[in-house]
């Protein structure tokens, strides 16, 4: 059988990096391929450029068994190739339905868009992922959630041959996810080759038939995924093995440091209840859309307290904004990194330090000197991979962006921080890296509440699990003995619950 895409010898390098190195890969048809190694490996890079998103600089690229040469988007997508890109194409001006169909619109007798088609086939597409949206929508009034839903609709709109998914379920729902991993069953039946890219082995083990691995740019593995096991896997990206296991030390916790009771606000957050004390870490598990993330930009002063009420220390406050609740020893970390933690183009000294800047100034002008010097601790501190301080941030993997979002924060030396999805995008190797900062923070006595959609995630970090539904927190569980069953038992018993009221 003639591969659907076979890959030789292919180089690409961006100014100072070598991205990929004599790579080679082969996808066959009805196959579902693992794309899999840490941030920086090469995974996106090669994806665009079998998309014709990048020029290749060498190197030999087959579809269906005929050389293809210079590989642009609209040549890619005559050969039935599509790409949902990890950080979104959408515009945000445009309906949902627009942008399903931008470029591609079916028109009348007379060359007029047909609005009712685009309509009715996007409510299709829609369907197929089991989202309820109007198609007329604007994309600007989406959640990232329903986002990614419309960026994977507008490939499924395509008559494919070849998908290139690149974290596709980052900001997905468990059954969103399901629904996806239905689609691509039926694809792979139908014969359309599937480049799946992610850093979840539990998806690539549940889903995928074939998986390439990349470190450093290179091919470093091929195989099987029924005959090999996620150790195995780890080793060919890292180089070395990976455990996550919680940490079975005694932890003593201390005052209470903050208290939030009956907590409401617009338009999501309508009963939330948890504290948090010295040492400890408390997770926010639920599904997405269950209020986490709102209710912790209430507390941090983003969102109007509409009821309920916000105490640290055992002092009630009422913040204006979140600078109130940064000069109360509150920090937060927020879920997108990119679109509101850091400033890409700005270098690392800078990003770290743009929370403290009277402590690094003199005279109101920013001390290059004491900037960097305090960058270049944090940079040893949480092993932050880069040759210097002034390192553009968004030249750095997503782990280590993640750090500098993490030292962000910490040089407030904050009593209370919220972190929310702290290793959405990040590698194996980095989520370890990760893991291990909270957990000293928590040793030197922060508390820390974490916001997680990764069920794993929050067994291994958590001392206490606080369960979140439609807007409320619905249970609470300890860390050391509760399981996945418990968790989604509360998240789902409340949101059916509430489903069939509103019915």
């Amino acid at each position: 059988m003639t591969a659907r895409l076979r890959v030789e010898g292919l180089f690409k390098s961006f100014p100072g990096v070598q991205a990929l190195a004599d790579v080679s890969l082969v996808v066959e048809p009805g196959e579902i391929h693992a794309l899999l190694g840490e941030n920086g490996a090469g995974k996106s890079t090669l994806g665009k450029i079998v998309a014709g998103v990048y020029l290749r600089d060498s190197g030999l690229i087959e579809v269906d068994g005929k050389e293809i040469g210079a590989l642009t988007e609209a040549r890619a997508a005559q050969l039935g190739i599509g790409i949902v890109h990890q950080e979104g194409s959408l515009v945000p001006t445009l309906s949902i339905a627009d942008n399903v169909f931008a470029g591609r619109q079916p028109t009348k007798r007379f060359g007029q868009i047909d609005t009712r088609e685009i309509v009715a086939r996007t409510a299709g597409l829609l369907a197929q992922l089991g989202v309820e949206l109007d198609p007329r929508m604007k994309v600007s009034e989406l959640s990232s959630a329903q986002m990614q839903a419309v960026e994977i609709c507008k490939v499924l709109s395509q008559d494919l041959k070849l998908l290139i998914l690149d974290e596709p379920t980052a900001a997905l729902t468990l059954t969103e996810t399901d629904r996806l991993f239905e689609i691509l069953k039926r694809l792979r039946a139908s014969g359309v080759a599937i480049i799946y890219v992610s850093h979840r082995l539990a998806e690539i083990f549940a889903l995928c038939d074939r998986v390439t691995v990349l470190k450093d740019g290179r091919l470093s593995g091929v195989r099987n995924v029924k005959d090999t096991e996620p150790n195995e896997l780890i080793r060919l990206m890292i180089g070395r093995e990976v455990h996550f296991q919680r940490d079975a030390s005694p932890r003593n916790f201390g005052r209470v440091l903050l208290s939030v009771e009956r907590l409401s606000a617009k338009p999501y957050v309508r009963n939330v209840s948890f504290d948090a004390r010295e040492g400890e870490i408390v997770c926010l598990a639920g599904l997405v859309g269950s209020g986490r993330s709102e209710s912790c930009e209430t507390i941090f002063g983003a969102r109007r307290i509409e009821g309920g009420a916000v105490s640290v220390l055992g002092s009630r406050v009422a913040f204006d904004g979140p600078w109130d609740a940064m000069a109360a020893g509150i920090g937060m970390v927020p879920e997108d990194r990119k679109d509101g933690g850091l400033f890409l183009s700005m270098d690392i000294a800078q990003n770290i330090c743009v929370t403290i800047l009277d402590r690094v100034s003199d005279h109101g002008v920013l001390s290059r000197e004491k900037a960097e010097a305090l960058a270049d601790r944090y940079i040893g501190d949480l092993r932050i991979a880069t040759p210097s301080a002034r390192r553009a941030v968004g030249d750095l993997s997503g782990g280590n962006q993640q750090k500098v979002l993490l030292a962000k924060w910490l040089a407030r030396e904050p009593a209370i921080l919220i972190v929310d999805e702290p290793t959405r995008g990040v590698d194996v190797g980095a989520r370890s890296e990760i893991y291990r900062i909270l957990r000293s923070l928590a040793a030197r006595g922060l508390a820390l509440i974490v916001v997680s959609s990764d069920l794993p995630e929050v067994l291994t970090l958590a001392d206490r699990i606080v369960v979140f539904a439609d807007g409320r927190t619905v249970g609470e569980l300890d860390g050391a003995t509760a399981t996945e069953e418990q968790v989604l038992k509360l998240a789902t018993r409340f949101t059916q619950v509430s489903a069939m009221e509103a019915a």
